[in-house]
């Protein structure tokens, strides 16, 4: 059976990185494992429009992935599929599976997954394949028939019935093993026009950069994070699982650096250490990798930390999110700044690079608890700070709160882009004026310290990327209102503008 997945596109106002879907990649991988014929279609970093690639590639199942910012641009998408051949079109993704009756409504999309997408995919799948058999135009409106009953048994999705009923069948179980899933299929993107994990900080070739996960889940909480929205169930891969994929990427791949995306990798301390012993005791501590979602600063000790180092660490980050002890203790974040000030100091004395993530504007904050914030992120001084205008994203109790309590500045999903500068809420007497002021604030007072300006300066990845760097420093704090061009771009790539926007 032929197999598309696509990634819709997603410019961003800034030059940032373009790294291959993990997500995709797996659904890559296990449609392969299952015998298909796979075609996967990145809009990030393709020249050719969508439709002439489904009238070429003439698919048996689309697959499509959307975050928020993401979605309007997955529905165009599937809008001009739609125009060329009625094959079944299923989404999904971090914002599909909050809203997927949003998505399963519309009647370019037949179906909208929830939560994690590869057994539900392989799933699918095997209906259409089995549809196909007798059939061979088997489309959208087939698998939609109530009295075929075709999805009646699936967990974890929601579509809407050729007679317009609304199904939403109960929720499909987290995948409990996943040392059975097959490695990320990367031999499906063209790895040549990616970049790096961190451009901005990095020199190294994108072809030879690769994330992997070697974790799901998260036991925390946080209020504003879209993590909270997934099954609260850690699973963790086994360290020889983790170590085959490294060695993969290692040895038949070529990676000169690995990022690890997991959101709690560091939730069992022995398990990592385990996985670094088995790096170092293979020889292949030799390829740089990156925590890029940060770990658990309560369980960073100098001990794991100088573990980690010896099979090859070289940056770690740490969610920080505010400088001031009340807003840490609202967001349910678990953890206090004695705390966060001691991962710093242990990270620094075992010779890591150091990452810091800082929110600005989170509900309940003033101009005093912002400048706390500031202050905290000059005095842990991690070699990145990344400072972020809290987003309040569906699903997540920030956006309960703004919706009950707040204004939310957002009319359009696209608003949701990232790095474009503006506030996406008020709420009390916090104003988009005070929380864009203070943002700004913080990268000019964290970067253009004397000595900050002198590291940035002594490090030679600066100078191969000194004109991007500068680049996306300059539309960080002084950004364009580019919301216009950016959608002008997408419907453009549809082919010739003739899909409209809906």
């Amino acid at each position: 059976m032929r197999v598309m997945l696509i990634n819709p596109q997603f410019r961003l106002p800034i030059d940032t990185r373009t790294t291959p879907h993990l997500g995709l990649a797996y659904l890559a991988a296990v449609s392969e494992e299952r015998g298909d014929e796979v075609f996967l279609f990145d809009a990030d970093v393709e020249d050719e429009p969508i439709n002439e690639v489904v009238a070429r590639f003439n698919p048996d199942i689309v697959g499509i992935t959307a975050n928020t910012p993401q979605v309007k641009s997955a529905w165009r998408t599937a809008q001009a599929i739609k125009t060329i051949k009625d094959v079944p079109i299923v989404l999904g993704g971090p914002h599909v599976s909050v809203l997927p009756a949003e998505s399963a409504k519309r009647p370019e999309v037949d179906v909208a997954v929830r939560g994690e997408g590869e057994t539900v995919w392989i799933k699918l799948c095997g209906i259409v394949e089995e549809g196909l058999k007798q059939n061979p135009n088997f489309g959208g409106q087939d698998l939609l028939d109530p009295q075929a009953g075709h999805l009646n048994r699936l967990l974890g999705i929601t579509y809407t019935t050729t007679d317009e009923q609304e199904c939403h069948n109960p929720d499909h179980p987290p995948i409990a093993d996943l040392d059975t899933l097959p490695f990320p299929a990367y031999q499906f993107f063209k790895m040549d026009r990616y970049t790096n994990l961190q451009p901005a900080t990095d020199a190294i070739d994108g072809s030879k950069s690769f994330s992997m996960m070697t974790s799901r889940g998260c036991p925390y909480r946080c209020t504003f994070c879209s993590q909270s929205i997934m099954p609260i169930k850690w699973r963790a891969r086994s360290p020889e699982n983790v170590l085959a994929e490294w060695q993969h990427l290692v040895h038949n791949l070529g990676a000169e650096e690995i990022g690890v995306l997991d959101d709690s990798a560091n939730v069992q301390v022995d398990r990592l250490e385990k996985i670094a012993n088995l790096i170092i005791e293979n020889d292949i501590n030799h390829v740089p990798w990156i925590f890029v979602n940060g770990i658990r600063a309560n369980l960073a000790t100098k001990d794991l930390l100088a573990k980690l180092k010896m099979a090859g660490l070289k940056r770690v980050a740490f969610g920080v999110e505010s400088g001031d002890p009340d807003i840490l203790l609202s967001i349910d974040k678990k953890i206090d700044h004695d705390t966060i000030r001691q991962a710093f100091k242990n990270a620094k004395k075992v010779g890591l690079e150091t990452m810091g993530f800082f929110i600005v504007g989170l509900p309940g904050e003033n101009e005093a608890s912002m400048e706390k914030t500031i202050k905290f992120a000059c005095e842990v001084d991690p070699m990145i700070a990344n400072f972020s205008m809290m987003t309040p994203y569906p699903g997540t109790k920030v956006w309960e709160i703004v919706k009950r309590q707040g204004n939310l500045l957002l009319n359009d999903w696209e608003d949701y882009i990232f790095f474009d500068g503006r506030a996406r809420y008020e709420l009390g007497d916090m104003t988009a004026e005070m929380v864009e002021r203070k943002w700004k604030e913080s990268y000019r007072r964290f970067y253009l310290r004397p000595h900050r300006i002198a590291g940035t300066l002594a490090r030679k990845d600066f100078w191969i990327n000194w004109r991007r760097t500068f680049s996306m420093a300059f539309k960080t704090i002084f950004p364009k209102k580019e919301k216009t061009e950016l959608r002008e771009s997408v419907a453009n790539s549809m082919g010739k503008n003739s899909v409209k926007s809906p």
